[in-house]
């Protein structure tokens, strides 16, 4: 497999370093030593320059205002943002927004798509379900009123960026129930059935939507959000086959390449560290265990980063194969889940004191490891599902 980028895709990478360079990973207190979460807001100063950047368009068509590549270019510039844990909400709203072009109404692409490009309207997605463990889609349902409009009810934990998103994408499992449709209304609406997933375009501010604050692992600020009869606009519905499903693809890979970034930043910061602290005489670095776990990490960190191309590439190309993408996937979840894990540990044992120093910069990248690898899923879950993949789709 050829993972060399595009121009495109390198200038993507490269204005993504050049906007990040100034952003300092330690300017945010330690969640530990804040009673709630460590900011109100994310990084509006830092959300402007990637606007100004182009960077929150990437995805979008140019008639949008925006550059009209893939989820590869949003993986490499999400990739330099995780190296120094950059607080914006670069995965969600980009996401979201490509999500609406590709299944979104008329009207909901025109009214949306160039003021996000813009950095003017944050979205975000509630992809976690009810409780973290079971699926986003089956924690909302929603019903058809009289007006052809979807009533949404339900709850999602774990929402990342919902005080501060304008929209919030939530995936709801379509019921039966149209009382109230005149016979014209049944006849030109799709039938309802149990397995159909809608998105719904839920505003932050809208009757029947309520938010509770969480923190999650690194300090965050989170919400559950609660729907009680939230009626959303047929506009702002998207009713289309694959729409969560590519959805739902994005946003892991993109999360994947988030725990590689991370990675790669801890490492980094690992080699600088050992190969000034002397023991002995010698810098740590020069002693063959320091070296072997060293190279270790490194291995993994090459592993997350093949597995992540080639999900990355199977759903920005929609190439076909034995498996469908859903297996790449899959692969790159197990390697980043574990990988980012073992990378911040092994990190932390090399600093030896300063390893568990809170004010020491390396504390947040080991909470943020932890808050993705949490958000992916144990390994075992994906190495199963890959099996079940496996099993459907004999290799033979």
């Amino acid at each position: 497999m050829d993972f060399t980028f595009t121009e495109e895709q390198q200038a993507a990478a490269e204005a993504a370093r050049a906007v990040f360079a100034g952003v300092a990973p330690d300017g945010v207190p330690s969640p530990s030593l804040v009673p709630g979460a460590v900011a109100d807001d994310f990084d509006r100063a830092l959300w402007t320059r990637l606007a100004d950047a182009d960077l929150l368009s990437l995805l979008l068509d140019p008639s949008y205002g925006g550059s009209g590549l893939d989820a590869i270019a949003l993986c490499l510039v999400l990739r330099e943002s995780a190296k120094v844990l950059a607080r914006v909400p670069l995965l969600e709203s980009s996401a979201a927004a490509v999500t609406v072009q590709a299944y979104g109404s008329e009207e909901a692409r025109t009214d949306l798509l160039t003021r996000v490009g813009r950095g003017e309207i944050v979205m975000s997605v509630a992809a976690h379900g009810r409780t973290g463990h079971d699926p986003a889609e089956l924690a909302v349902t929603a019903q058809r009123d009289a007006d052809g409009a979807w009533v949404l009810d339900g709850v999602q934990t774990a929402v990342p960026w919902a005080y501060n998103a304008d929209y919030i994408v939530v995936p709801a499992t379509a019921v039966a129930g149209d009382a109230g449709l005149t016979e014209t209304q049944h006849t030109a609406m799709a039938p309802v059935g149990t397995d159909r997933v809608l998105l719904a375009l839920v505003p932050r501010v809208h009757e029947g939507v309520v938010l509770a604050e969480q923190i999650s692992t690194a300090g965050e600020r989170l919400a559950e959000l609660r729907l009680d009869s939230a009626r959303i606009a047929a506009r702002d519905v998207i009713d289309a086959d694959g729409a969560w499903e590519g959805l739902r693809e994005l946003l892991t890979t993109g999360t994947c390449a988030l725990a590689l970034g991370l990675g790669e930043g801890v490492l980094t910061m690992t080699g600088e560290y050992t190969g000034k602290r002397e023991q002995f005489g010698h810098p740590i670095a020069s002693f063959q265990a320091v070296a072997v776990q060293a190279a270790d990490r490194y291995i993994d960190l090459r592993a997350m980063e093949a597995t992540l191309w080639q999900a990355a590439w199977r759903i920005s190309s929609g190439a076909t194969g034995v498996l469908p993408s859903a297996g790449d996937v899959a692969v790159a979840k197990i390697w980043a889940s574990e990988g980012v894990r073992r990378v911040v540990q092994t990190a932390q044992h090399l600093h030896g004191g300063f390893g568990a120093d809170v004010d020491y910069p390396l504390h947040r990248y080991h909470a943020w490891a932890k808050h993705l690898e949490l958000s992916l899923g144990p390994a075992a879950a994906h190495e199963e599902s890959l099996g079940d993949l496996l099993a459907a789709h004999p290799l033979g």
